[in-house]
């Protein structure tokens, strides 16, 4: 009995000094990551395919040039980059000839690929002109949050929307995001001052958020997945419940659209680079208080995902990083 007592102590010792090794890990990670909301690469011009030149980069902080700036990570997306971008191109070029006050571009980020990437991403430079499009390289693969973060930062917008490299949400769908942010945008301008006239409201200055949402295909999904990722999937739901809250269902869509003051709230703050920093922007627009919209999005799967099973525990890190590091304050909230 004696025996089986010790065993069992040991065990629990050695349980007890893992979850503290664990913990002091992700403290200490968190700790080393406080600043990593601040790039090292400052990204000031944008090479000119076609002339060879470079042109001056934009930052969020500036007044805003276009309406809608479209920013699409792409990380090794030589194969499916270029449907999507002539989809997109075909619709906005479509819109911008019924509607002479819409203007956009779309900003092109590579995440380090070690593929055509560029080649292609130049080649609509060259198409559209460096006005239209824009190709930004972080040069080392750096993670999908830090390409849109990258892309946010530098794009001229009052609008911004990130989109997946794949074209698995219809472009088209971004008039649900569009039409209702314009609606709280004008509902909150008006709260905020009431004498404010139509002429002039932009809607680039208010705080409004629109995440895309995948949850009404959910019943569908779970009938048709394996029953392993189905419980991955729900495990995940509820650490992402615990670490960012209730309000969005489906957190890890990659169609959001922001206005301008948002999105220079936001990114300014965003310290997560890989998967889960979609939390992280749940997590901040509640920090500050900004409205978010959950809208329903076509979407279809595309072959070639770079999310896997693989990625499950970079995400649970990438949460107990984002718990420790603003739970215990190490990670500071910018009120830009």
């Amino acid at each position: 009995m004696e025996s089986l007592l010790t065993v069992a102590e040991l065990g629990l010792s050695l349980l007890l000094i893992a979850l503290w090794g664990f913990i002091s890990v992700v403290v200490f990670e968190a700790w080393r990551r406080r600043h990593s909301n601040v790039s090292v690469e400052t990204v000031t011009t944008l090479e000119d395919p076609t002339t060879l030149k470079q042109v001056p980069c934009p930052h969020i902080s500036d007044p805003a040039e276009k309406y809608l700036s479209l920013i699409v990570p792409a990380f090794n997306e030589e194969q499916r980059l270029p449907a999507a971008l002539e989809e997109t191109m075909d619709y906005l070029q479509g819109r911008a000839s019924r509607d002479k006050s819409f203007s956009y571009e779309v900003v092109i980020v590579d995440d380090g690929s070690v593929d055509g990437t560029k080649r292609v991403a130049f080649d609509f430079v060259k198409k559209y002109s460096v006005d239209n499009i824009r190709f930004i390289p972080l040069g080392k693969n750096q993670g999908k949050g830090e390409a849109i973060r990258t892309g946010m930062m530098h794009s001229r917008g009052e609008l911004l929307l990130m989109l997946d490299a794949d074209g698995a949400t219809k472009v088209t769908d971004l008039e649900k995001l569009e039409n209702q942010i314009h609606a709280v945008a004008r509902e909150e301008s008006s709260i905020r001052d009431p004498a404010l006239k139509h002429v002039d409201f932009r809607i680039g200055d208010v705080q409004v958020s629109a995440f895309g949402s995948r949850a009404h295909l959910e019943e569908k999904a779970l009938a048709t997945r394996k029953w392993y990722r189905n419980f991955l999937m729900k495990g995940f739901h509820l650490v992402v419940l615990l670490a960012a809250g209730s309000g969005i269902r489906d957190t890890q869509c990659g169609f959001k659209m922001f206005t301008r003051a948002a999105a220079r709230r936001l990114f300014t703050n965003v310290h997560l680079k890989r998967w889960c920093f979609d939390v992280e922007l749940v997590f901040l627009c509640k920090r500050f208080n900004i409205p978010m919209l959950e809208i329903s999005v076509n979407w279809s799967e595309i072959p070639g995902s770079k999310v896997s099973l693989l990625s499950i525990p970079n995400m649970l890190w990438e949460l107990a990083l984002m718990s420790a590091g603003y739970r215990t304050g190490m990670w500071k909230i910018h009120h830009a």
